[in-house]
């Protein structure tokens, strides 16, 4: 390993991931010690189940187990999954973020902010949201099935996080059957908060279309392809107001880097007319950069 190598093997950019890593396990596990616990609630993924095992256990058995425990031995297997499929070094980051919610939930003292369950369940799922959000900004997640989004959502072309959603429907069918519907109820009310503020926060994959009318495409062509990894369309249209042959081009973006292309495209050409249009959804090959 040359001196270049050595010097970039751990970057600015390692310990700003690390650091959001620790701010989003940290989050989570602070909500899951006030919000989550005060209202009885069962947040979604590895976290609601942890809860739901750790009440089947006091309940039935007798048997207090701690929170960390049960959460660890959960996400062996999506942890496996992640570095065989997902990404090595998102894999290691997200170890960070388990890890932490894992010791802090157990260690963290419990803190009643409101006893309203209403209060709780919205403000409680919007604060996991955040924390989940957090988590992919640094390319990472909070361990558990967002392993498994992040594997559907790359390799499948699915949205991972709809499929979790039926994941959770299950777990929460089996609260409600050994512990009551209403604590039930209102933990669909925190998790449909928390999918809210994970699909407005997180950019990953969504994707615009850009409509582009310029006269100036062979330098607006150049400089789509050197901000972004994917195709451009070239197409002549006539413009019926002045009766003039104009140039549009057509391409899909995703929405992170849309602030840099239009802002790359406007100083190729100030007068281009750019509309941009949210993509449902995209059929065929477009490039997603894969996590590291």
């Amino acid at each position: 390993m040359n001196e270049n190598e050595k010097k970039s093997f751990f970057t600015s950019e390692d310990l700003k991931r690390i650091l959001l890593c620790i701010l989003s396990g940290t989050v989570m596990a602070v909500n899951l010690r006030t919000f989550v616990r005060t209202g009885g609630l069962f947040p979604g993924g590895m976290a609601g189940l942890s809860t739901l095992l750790q009440g089947v256990g006091e309940k039935f058995w007798g048997v207090s187990i701690p929170y960390g425990n049960i959460y660890m031995v959960l996400n062996v297997f999506p942890i496996l999954l992640g570095f065989l499929k997902v990404g090595k070094k998102f894999t290691g980051y997200s170890c960070i973020t388990i890890v932490l919610v894992a010791v802090l939930t157990d260690l963290i003292p419990a803190y009643t902010i409101t006893y309203d369950i209403l209060l709780i369940s919205v403000f409680g799922g919007i604060i996991n949201g955040a924390a989940v959000a957090i988590a992919l900004h640094a390319g990472a997640t909070t361990g558990g099935t967002d392993f498994i989004a992040a594997y559907i959502s790359e390799h499948l072309g699915m949205d991972g996080f709809t499929c979790v959603l039926v994941f959770n429907a299950v777990m929460l069918c089996t609260a409600g059957l050994l512990f009551g519907w209403e604590r039930a109820l209102y933990s669909i009310i925190f998790q449909y908060a928390s999918t809210q503020i994970i699909h407005l926060l997180n950019n990953r994959y969504k994707k615009n279309t850009l409509l582009i009318i310029t006269d100036y495409p062979e330098e607006m062509i150049r400089c789509l392809n050197r901000d972004v990894r994917h195709g451009v369309t070239e197409m002549h249209v006539m413009g019926t107001y002045k009766e003039q042959e104009r140039t549009m081009l057509y391409s899909v973006i995703s929405n992170s880097e849309l602030k840099m292309v239009l802002r790359d495209l406007h100083e190729t050409d100030p007068h281009a007319f750019i509309n941009v249009i949210k993509t449902e959804q995209v059929n065929g090959r477009f490039y997603i950069k894969p996590n590291d």
